[in-house]
């Protein structure tokens, strides 16, 4: 599950960085359909060694993708976890702002997991929440990370792209802001997002 989240997590964000670029008219979303294909069948084989090689294949290809220099404004989508990435949703609301001139910048699904994850240490420490709890999202954390490795060093080495925070660098981002201990609806990400 992890190792498909992060193929999409990847797959979204390069996507979105350079479609409303593209210099030929349709030429991210087929190299996206093609990494698509690939990433799904390799995620039957299971194979940590080419779940590396592709990350750092897809990140090359969207490198390499021509697109044009236009300096367009980065709009960033945040909010509830259904209306934020699925279309049907929040009415294309992609679509709608690369056709206005636009690109979309969506945070990765992923850190919502890792969000919900870290706030049972944020319940143990401020809310008296379950030490049993806290150590095993603390496990399931440290799993992403070691995954996400891939990600973030393949997109630090990239000449367009950037990696995404950690969970820890967001909660750090949100405390200047508002309390972890904020649990209306997503918290304190929404915050961490927006700031981001």
């Amino acid at each position: 599950m992890v190792i498909g989240l992060v193929y999409g997590d990847l797959l979204m964000r390069v996507l979105y960085r350079t479609r409303p670029y593209e210099q030929k008219a349709g030429s991210a979303n087929a190299l996206y359909e093609h990494w698509s294909v690939k990433c799904r069948q390799d995620l039957l084989q299971g194979k940590r060694r080419t779940f590396k090689e592709n990350i750092y294949n897809i990140v090359r290809d969207f490198d390499n993708l021509p697109i044009t220099d236009a300096v367009k404004p980065r709009v960033g989508l945040v909010g509830e976890i259904l209306v934020k990435y699925h279309p049907g949703a929040n009415n294309n609301l992609v679509d709608v702002l690369e056709e206005e001139g636009a690109e979309a910048v969506i945070p990765d699904i992923l850190t919502f997991f890792l969000y919900c994850a870290y706030d049972s240490t944020v319940a143990h420490n401020l809310l008296a929440g379950s030490l049993m709890e806290r150590i095993q999202d603390q496990l399931f954390i440290k799993v992403v990370e070691f995954y996400q490795r891939h990600l973030r060093n393949a997109l630090n080495k990239s000449k367009r792209f950037h990696a995404p925070l950690t969970i820890e660098e967001l909660a750090k981002l949100a405390t200047k802001h508002i309390s972890l201990g904020h649990t209306t609806g997503e918290g304190w990400l929404l915050t961490a997002e927006m700031i981001e």
